[in-house]
């Protein structure tokens, strides 16, 4: 049957791209829809600050009148002058399965990227690292958590199918969260302290975290300037970022760690797992979704570690130990028994060798494919 590849112009046409995968995915127990209102942020020109250095196009496909798949096309010109590479990033790929489908979205993305000069196309990735990257190619029985994407298994099997090969993956961990912290961090954690002149700073309101804000996004650029794809954040997706997920954010489960001069050089960020919540509310927060994620922030037994960032000159001194050993004290705390890692890069060792202490199992990996244009 025929497919029509149609470029997304109108808000109607923007509501039936966000809502697709919502349809594709009812029900199923694996997938976490994202929050509803932040993609409508993230994919508006006039909402998302990345529009200052990105390009988009979006494209639904049609088969006879229904939707059966969508696909989002994006230049990032930061990471085309950092990186050299003069690439079109696919993303918010979905789509029935049918080769001809995803064939045909894949194929208005690259006619896309040759009228731009560019040289291939990449995904899935997002306007930011901060944004969902990397499809699902093993684990597609775990439940997924709120910055990652899930997908069916039949996914990958089109695009090596369509011609991409792998690019980079990233693998994931399930963390067993000891009943006491264990004596070998903590003991690793008073050594960095002392020999580093170190302080942890006691947050208990997060009026006192946000005077930390800036230098927290400081140091991520810092500790990850060197990873896959990189760029670093503008101010005003700094403020973004700060206005999105602030109200989230416990201050408890923010660990901090500064200098003698109360400089920031290191940070973790975990939170109770959004995920079941966000099941139950088909990530719409109002009228009366907030009610699941403030249940699920508050009683939880699983946690998700968002980022950790360590500055350039403390890494390898122990700080990470720092870190693990407060994160840890939050979680007996809190009663949370099991930690999702969320994605590490597979060649990212230093990060990896952070679990070393602790009973996990990989349970999940993804990856970006790549497609160069000839």
């Amino acid at each position: 049957m025929r497919i029509e590849v149609v470029p997304v112009t109108t808000r109607r046409q923007l509501r039936s791209f966000i809502q697709f995968p919502y349809k594709l995915y009812k029900n199923h127990p694996c997938w976490v829809p994202p929050i509803y209102k932040d993609e409508w942020v993230i994919l508006q020109q006039d909402k998302n600050p990345a529009f200052a250095h990105c390009k988009s196009k979006y494209w639904l496909a049609y088969q006879n009148g229904k939707i059966v798949g969508r696909i989002a096309g994006i230049i990032n010109e930061l990471h085309r002058s950092k990186w050299n590479q003069p690439y079109v990033r696919f993303g918010w790929f979905d789509f029935v399965d049918d080769i001809d489908v995803s064939r045909a979205l894949l194929h208005a993305v690259e006619s896309w990227a040759r009228e731009q000069g560019m040289a291939a196309v990449h995904g899935p990735l997002g306007f930011t690292d901060l944004d969902q990257e990397g499809m699902l190619v093993d684990g597609f029985d775990q439940l997924g958590t709120i910055v990652t994407i899930y997908n069916h298994p039949y996914y990958p099997k089109h695009l090596e199918k369509i011609g991409y090969e792998k690019d980079i993956d990233w693998v994931e961990y399930e963390i067993d969260v000891p009943e006491t912290p264990d004596g070998r961090i903590a003991r690793i954690a008073r050594i960095a302290l002392r020999r580093n002149h170190l302080k942890v700073p006691v947050i208990k309101k997060k009026k006192q975290l946000l005077r930390y804000v800036d230098e927290l996004f400081d140091v991520l650029d810092e500790a990850y300037a060197h990873l896959y794809g990189m760029v670093p954040l503008t101010r005003k997706q700094v403020e973004s970022y700060t206005r999105q997920y602030f109200g989230l954010i416990n201050p408890d489960f923010v660990p901090l760690v500064t200098d003698e001069n109360d400089r920031l050089i290191a940070f973790g960020i975990v939170l109770p797992s959004l995920s079941t919540a966000l099941q139950k509310c088909g990530g719409r927060l109002f009228p009366f979704g907030f009610i699941h994620l403030l249940y699920a922030l508050r009683k939880n037994d699983r946690a998700d570690l968002y980022l950790i960032g360590v500055r350039k000159a403390y890494q390898g001194k122990g700080v990470n130990a720092i870190l693990i050993d407060q994160i840890n004290g939050i979680f007996n705390k809190m009663g949370i028994t099991k930690v999702e890692s969320n994605p590490e890069l597979e060649t990212n060792h230093q990060v990896q060798d952070q679990w070393k202490f602790f009973h996990k199992r990989q349970h999940k990996r993804r990856r970006v494919f790549i497609k160069h244009l000839t």
